[in-house]
């Protein structure tokens, strides 16, 4: 049988659906999808620098990264 992956956008869709699935008797798994460690340990880097207000807004980001040198 044919499988579907389904994306809800926020809790009220996930219950709704888990709620839908579960009246209907079909079954389904939960999956949690995890990042990679490099990526939480970038995302974790980031916030720690938001929070001590080393940001830069999105035109200095621009220069910085995508002008040609």
């Amino acid at each position: 049988m044919e499988a579907i992956m389904i994306h809800p956008e926020n809790a009220e869709q996930l219950k709704t659906v888990k709620s839908v699935l579960k009246a209907l008797k079909v079954p389904f798994e939960p999956q949690f999808s995890t990042l990679p460690d490099h990526v939480m340990a970038s995302i974790d880097r980031g916030m720690e620098q938001a929070a001590q207000g080393r940001t830069i807004g999105l035109e200095a980001f621009k220069k910085k990264h995508f002008l040609k040198r």
